[in-house]
Formats: structure tokens, C-alpha cells, sequence
């Protein structure tokens, strides 16, 4: 299958969701799949796009460690950027792979997910998709990505690796996914968010970050993330279209 890959490089939080919107306006006049990767300018968080951003951030420690914030055109909860490796993809309504049910559709993309952690970590460790949802920990939890897995979110030993939110249009619809690489520290947590210890820590319980504790240099981190990007380059691109509901 013949995919659109776009790489972005390094902008802002607000440049990177303008840029996703646009092209989910643009779906329309374009045939093919769309695959972008991209980076962050400095510390950067986004946040589904209902969710009141006052509500859940401090603005001394924003301010402290100059943290970028932005909504995105999708829903689902605040995810920390300086930590994880993002990509975006955009399924036209024309293409066999377009689903009418929103779930299908996190399934279909995060089954690739799946193959490319599994093949990155190198063991014997398989991840998989969520079937059921437990109850959460906290109320304010589910606003936050890492601290609420949700149904076809990707597992590693019972935690969150990968998550994605969603927005569906006449167009087709754009998937904004996420892998965990490492957890902001429980400093960073709680000087950056106005939220109870019961929403950090159920970050901590949840997530099962690639990299461990261990925090790599930025070269490292960089090479990190490009191996991740020609590994899921080539995951979609080896795409079945076969079997159109099936990565």
C-alpha cells in the first residue's frame, strides 16, 4: 500500500496541532493514507480537545520549566511530549482501511503498534491490545493519557505503553498516537499540575515506559525515536490491503 509519509521535523506544540488539523481538513482531495512524524520545541504537553486546560495545570511551575502547551483536534486526555515518541495518521474516507466505528479503527492502527514495540524491544515480552476497562483510580485520572488506560489501548505487562486519541469527519479521520519512552518525574508532576497525588500516581502505576528509569542523553533519545520512525515507517507500508480492516 502506498502511504504519504510526512516527516515535520521540530515545531511548536500549537504549530504541531494546526498542522495535524490541517491535513484532516485536506483528506478530501487526497487518496492516500497520511503517516506524519514530528517533534517538540522544548517541554511540550497537549490536551484533548475538551478538556479547560486551567483546570489541571499550574502556571508558576508551566512558567518554570518553560512548558508549551496546546489543545488538540482530538479528544482523550493531557499527554507529556518530552517523554514519548508521536506520530499521526490520517485515514481518507474513501480508503478500505476508513471504519465507521471509532474503536475499530484505534484497533486497526495500534495492531501495528504492537508489532513495532514487539520487535524493538527484542525479547520476549508481547505487547497487546486492552479489551476491558478497569475502574479508575482517581475521578481526574481519566483526563490524563498515562494515568487511564482505555479499551485497544496498547499493554505491556498489564500497563500503558501506547495510547491515541481520535477525530472522525467527512474527510476520514486523524489518529494521534503516543508511546511511552520514560514517566516525568513525580517533581515535574506535581510542580507542573494542579491535580491530587491520587492522578500521579496512577500515571506511575499505569504506564510502563520503554526506556525504564534510565534517562538517555538527547543523542541517544534522538536516535531513539528515529529508529522507532523507520520501524513504523515500515510496518504501514508492509500494510495487507487485503484485508482492509486489518494492519
Amino acid at each position: 500500500m502506498h502511504w504519504n509519509v510526512i516527516d515535520s521535523g521540530i515545531a511548536s506544540a500549537q504549530q504541531n496541532m494546526i498542522c495535524d488539523y490541517d491535513l484532516l481538513q485536506g483528506l478530501s482531495s487526497t487518496a492516500n493514507p497520511i503517516l506524519r512524524f514530528y517533534d517538540w520545541e522544548g517541554d511540550c504537553a497537549t490536551y484533548g480537545y475538551f478538556i479547560d486546560p486551567g483546570h489541571y495545570f499550574k502556571s508558576a511551575g508551566v512558567e518554570k520549566y518553560g512548558l508549551h502547551t496546546a489543545r488538540r483536534p482530538t479528544g482523550g486526555g493531557i499527554v507529556f511530549h518530552h517523554c514519548d515518541f508521536a506520530f499521526s495518521v490520517l485515514i481518507p474516507a474513501a480508503h478500505p482501511f476508513y471504519g465507521l466505528n471509532t474503536l475499530e479503527n484505534y484497533a486497526c492502527i495500534n495492531n501495528v503498534v504492537i508489532q513495532v514495540v514487539h520487535k524493538w524491544l527484542k525479547s520476549a515480552l508481547k505487547p497487546v491490545l486492552l479489551t476491558y476497562e478497569d475502574g479508575q483510580d482517581h475521578a481526574q485520572s481519566k483526563h490524563f493519557c498515562m494515568a487511564k488506560p482505555t479499551k485497544y489501548d496498547v499493554m505491556l505487562e498489564g500497563k500503558k505503553v501506547g495510547g491515541a486519541a481520535q477525530r472522525k469527519t467527512r474527510c476520514g479521520f486523524l489518529h494521534q498516537a503516543s508511546i511511552a519512552l520514560l514517566l516525568p518525574s513525580e517533581e515535574y508532576l506535581q510542580a507542573v499540575l494542579n491535580v491530587e497525588q491520587g492522578v500521579i500516581s496512577a500515571m506511575q502505576r499505569h504506564t510502563y515506559p520503554l526506556l525504564g528509569e534510565d534517562v538517555p542523553s538527547i543523542g541517544k533519545m534522538q536516535n531513539i525515536r528515529r529508529e522507532l520512525q523507520n520501524m513504523l515507517t515500515q510496518a504501514f507500508m508492509d500494510s495487507d490491503v487485503t484485508e482492509p480492516r486489518k494492519f
